[in-house]
């Protein structure tokens, strides 16, 4: 391994290679993820909601049963809920 100002060139340009190979599959993830939402959008979806769905699913119940109790708070407090508070 060469050694330049100190540092092992070969494997600098190792990390720098797989750091790049890494960053044209997250594009080409991020491409693919595009074109399923464009799907999606085509069939009729919301894609704002499927995006708040998919972030929902990912979340632990309990801190999904907890934002949606305070989001009920808050609405009730804004008077954006019928009277009794059921959403």
């Amino acid at each position: 391994m060469a050694d330049v100002g100190g540092i092992a060139a070969d494997q600098l340009k190792s990390i720098v290679e797989r750091i790049e190979r890494l960053e044209e599959e997250k594009k080409a993830l991020a491409d693919d993820i595009r074109d399923i939402f464009a799907e999606a959008k085509g069939n009729g979806f919301d894609v704002k909601i499927l995006r708040q769905v998919i972030k929902l699913r990912k979340m632990d119940r309990a801190d999904v049963e907890e934002q949606e109790t305070l989001l009920d708070l808050y609405r009730q407090a804004l008077g954006m809920l019928p009277d009794g508070g059921d959403a």
